[in-house]
């Protein structure tokens, strides 16, 4: 394919199959890492033991805060790209591309440093006893220590997906988690290196994906590569990066908010197991919800194009589709947990105390779940034609608005049911939201969007 049939079939192809190209290779990339990631855990809850899963969970609002930044620069820099093929503007698209790399080189350095210098007081804050405080620590100077490499590649893969090649961005995910599977059980079991060997294999295959898409845009095939001058500082763009990649930056700070809530409430009522269990089921659900973001990735791409070639029948098709696909997703998820929770904590622990919370939490954790595909795909439909605001209130609705006083009110009536409790409830409040504010926009938006019989003239 061209360089210009590359972007061009966005407007034109068909949009159900349009879809499934572009969303299967994230997909399965993105599904492959959660698998990963699971394993990951199967390895260290079998191999180091309960603790060292309740320090990883511990680390989650620090990987949290730290994917916030590195989203804000990849989310914001491909949604960008997007629309500015869209308008046939590519002299944009190639400092897009510069500032991208500069911006995570600047930010993903500070960012190291900093935590780096108070890791332990930060760990403490976020809920680490003396018996998890260890393991988290371990795990955590590692994943710093190549925290560039991990902000570099997230945010060369998204624009990789973004300016037409999914294949390749899905082959380096791939390629990451392959050297990943291989090398973790190596310095886990092998060389006894325990939880830090699962952070030195996890740093050693961005490296190894880094490459990859270094590659790509050094190459002439690529509608976007690196071209001289391309990498100077220039603040239009940061500003137009920054701005769209808000809504992805406030997401994942909520969620490191949220995280260390979640962490410090279950081990004030349910103690370090407690934070396990949770480490337990957020693998399982993130499985899920990585499933729902491949499709809504799919979406960003078509959506972006056809909103900046002002083809609103097409943006509201895919929307449609995605909806439907992640809502299958979710079902599923909901199935699973319900029917087999049970079976499923087992696979990541020996210890009866920790596969009963788990069990339990997992029900209760899942139960608003099939509404989740819904939310998730409308907060990225207003982010991928650059609605910013709307974005940032229907993605940060759950995480702040419902969430977090659910988790107060909650987790002080019931202990750590109440903490179970407040993630559907928080799941059922902001999808009601969602429809109010969807339904407001339908409204708002010119004929073309509202009926898809009326096409407009380009």
């Amino acid at each position: 394919m061209s360089v210009h049939g590359a972007t061009d079939e966005l407007g034109a192809g068909a949009i159900g199959r349009l879809l499934l190209r572009y969303s299967l290779p994230a997909i399965v990339g993105m599904t492959a890492s959660s698998l990963y990631n699971i394993i990951d855990r199967i390895f260290i809850g079998q191999g180091v033991g309960a603790s060292a899963i309740s320090g990883l969970a511990i680390t989650l609002p620090i990987m949290n805060l730290a994917v916030a930044f590195g989203a804000m620069v990849g989310v914001g820099a491909a949604v960008t790209i997007s629309i500015r093929l869209g308008e046939k503007n590519a002299a944009d698209a190639t400092f897009i591309l510069g500032n991208t790399v500069f911006l995570n080189v600047v930010i993903s350095i500070a960012f190291s440093i900093v935590v780096l210098g108070f890791l332990d007081g930060i760990l403490r804050a976020f809920g680490a006893s003396s018996d998890t405080l260890p393991y988290a620590r371990e795990f955590m100077e590692i994943i710093l220590a190549g925290n560039v490499v991990t902000h570099l590649y997230m945010g060369l893969n998204n624009i990789m997906r973004a300016s037409g090649y999914p294949k390749k961005a899905m082959a380096a995910t791939l390629l990451t988690i392959g050297v990943n599977v291989v090398l973790a059980p190596l310095m886990i079991f092998g060389l006894k290196w325990g939880i830090r060997g699962a952070a030195t294999a996890t740093v050693c295959s961005q490296i190894t994906g880094l490459a990859w898409v270094l590659l790509h845009f050094v190459g002439r095939q690529s509608s976007v590569r690196f071209e001289r001058g391309c990498f100077k500082p220039r603040v239009r763009i940061i500003k137009d990066i920054i701005s769209i990649g808000m809504s992805a930056f406030l997401l994942n700070v909520c969620l490191c908010l949220i995280m260390s809530i979640i962490n410090l409430r279950l081990v004030k009522y349910g103690g370090d197991f407690a934070v396990g269990a949770f480490g337990i089921i957020n693998s399982i659900l993130m499985f899920f919800a990585m499933v729902v973001l491949g499709f809504t990735q799919g979406m960003q791409p078509i959506a972006g194009y056809n909103y900046g070639a002002n083809q609103w029948h097409r943006v509201r098709e895919v929307f449609r589709f995605t909806v439907v696909a992640a809502s299958c997703v979710t079902c599923t998820g909901f199935l699973m947990a319900e029917c087999i929770p049970e079976l499923i904590s087992r696979a990541f622990t020996t210890s009866r105390d920790l596969t009963e919370l788990s069990t339990e939490g997992m029900r209760i954790v899942f139960a608003m779940f099939p509404l989740v595909g819904f939310q998730m795909v409308t907060a990225n439909l207003f982010q991928s034609i650059g609605k910013v605001q709307i974005s940032i209130l229907l993605s940060l609705s759950r995480q702040v608005l419902f969430l977090i006083p659910a988790l107060f009110v909650l987790s002080h009536i019931f202990g750590v049911k109440g903490v179970w409790a407040s993630m559907p409830a928080s799941d059922l409040a902001a999808t009601v939201l969602t429809l109010i504010v969807l339904k407001n926009q339908v409204k708002k938006a010119p004929a073309t969007a509202r009926n898809p019989q009326v096409r407009s003239c380009r």
